[in-house]
């Protein structure tokens, strides 16, 4: 079974990041959540960087606010892919601080980045990133994005209605 680490810089970034986690548990996807601090604990993130792979993941998803060095600091220590997802918090420059932090990133060093506060996507991609490779995850990945389209189609017949 493939399994995604989510990871965030603190505790108050967790109620941006459980949507990742609730996407992927939709996929039937294993998830690891834990508290990685790029500026308070950088032992623990040289460690889960360098032995994720290690460890059974396939995918990490790196949630931060602020100065948002997390995601970086991984992918520069991680053969995985991982998917940076900026938070707006409450000491934030209207969020844009965290994007920049994350989207920027120098050649060699790849981070995918979602919008502000995008932790649903975050998942869903790296349930498509699994899916590549595991048919399972991709035809449960087809089921969901059917589902998406169909929702379209039944709120414009309804609003036809009106």
């Amino acid at each position: 079974m493939s399994k995604v680490g989510i990871i965030m810089g603190s505790t108050s970034d967790l109620p941006v990041m459980q949507e990742a986690v609730d996407i992927l548990k939709g996929f039937d996807i294993e998830v690891e959540v834990d508290i990685v601090s790029a500026h308070r604990t950088p032992e623990k993130l040289f460690d889960y960087g360098k032995n994720a792979h290690e460890r059974g993941f396939k995918v990490i998803i790196a949630g931060a606010g602020g100065a948002a060095h997390l995601p970086g600091m991984i992918a520069s220590l991680s053969p995985l892919p991982v998917i940076g997802v900026p938070v707006k918090s409450r000491n934030s420059i209207d969020g844009w601080d965290s994007v920049l932090s994350i989207l920027q990133m120098p050649g060699g060093v790849p981070v995918a980045t979602v919008a502000l506060d995008g932790a649903k996507n975050a998942g869903i991609l790296a349930a498509q990133i699994i899916g590549a490779a595991d048919k399972c995850v991709l035809d449960k990945i087809l089921v969901y994005k059917e589902g998406l389209k169909q929702k379209v189609i039944q709120g414009a017949e309804e609003m036809k209605k009106k």
